[in-house]
């Protein structure tokens, strides 16, 4: 049997979730170790002015922090690191800015790529008559803005010195919460999508589906708790540069994935021919 990379006909023995898998965790290592020369590039510079700050602020006689945004510096863990010269550094910023970030990414990628490639396994001939790249296309737009940008647009990343050390598990719960329901929406969303092709047309229904999905999903935004601890003394120069760096890391780290498993399902659809 010959499979051509135009349309989704039968499935080809080689799509099976052993190679699915064994290709997203490769892809996953490709994608994290792009998103950690992005992240080392273009994302620690920020990091590094924002512990500045945040240590400048730690050593300033003050009396009382006060309930202000800023977090306590009184234990020296607040934000869950130390970074000064106080003995009580566990693991020392260089490392944390190479080989910690290395690690962290790398193994976050791998993570991504082996869900990547159980995902396109079920998503494989449900998303239309999609060939196998534009099905890992698909899975692309999808995965990035349900997981990623709209949380992201939610809750925002905040660097080192930003944030209240007694909010912080309030905070990773609701941003958690904002990736599932985002998640959920966004299967409603192709399912509802699917249902009106034979309507509306291919184009058509995922426009109605993908503004239903933005209609909802900004409700869902609105309906949750707003945190605001940004102070207002903090650099804004230094807060958008974190941000933008922590977004094009994720979305370095997404298409890697994305073009590197692409790459290896086509090699292995073409081997199999």
């Amino acid at each position: 049997m010959t499979t051509t990379d135009t349309t989704a006909g039968p499935r080809p023995a080689v799509l099976n979730v052993r190679s699915l898998l064994v290709w997203g965790l490769l892809a996953g290592l490709v994608g994290g170790v792009l998103a950690f020369g992005f992240a080392e590039a273009f994302g620690e510079r920020s990091v590094d002015a924002a512990i500045a700050i945040e240590e400048r602020g730690a050593a300033a006689p003050t009396d009382d922090h006060g309930d202000g945004a800023g977090h306590s510096h009184d234990e020296g863990t607040a934000s869950g690191h130390s970074h000064g010269d106080d003995g009580d550094e566990v693991i020392s910023r260089e490392f944390q800015s190479t080989g910690g970030l290395a690690i962290g990414t790398l193994a976050y990628g791998l993570g991504l790529g082996g869900l990547f490639g159980l995902a396109f396994a079920f998503a494989y001939g449900r998303l239309g008559p999609a060939s196998p790249r534009g099905t890992a296309v698909a899975l692309l737009g999808i995965g990035y803005t349900s997981v990623v940008l709209v949380p992201f647009l939610t809750y925002p990343a905040n660097p080192p010195a930003v944030g209240n050390g007694d909010t912080i598990g309030q905070r990773t719960g609701l941003f958690f919460l904002v990736i599932a329901v985002s998640l959920v929406l966004a299967v409603l969303a192709v399912v509802v999508g699917r249902k009106l092709v034979d309507r509306l047309g291919g184009w058509t229904a995922v426009l109605v589906a993908a503004l239903g999905y933005a209609v909802v999903m900004t409700v869902v935004a609105k309906l949750l708790p707003t945190i605001q601890e940004v102070p207002a003394s903090f650099p804004a120069a230094t807060l958008w540069e974190f941000r933008i760096a922590s977004l094009g890391t994720s979305a370095v780290l997404w298409a890697g994935i994305a073009i590197a498993f692409a790459t290896l399902l086509h090699r292995g659809l073409t081997k199999a021919r």
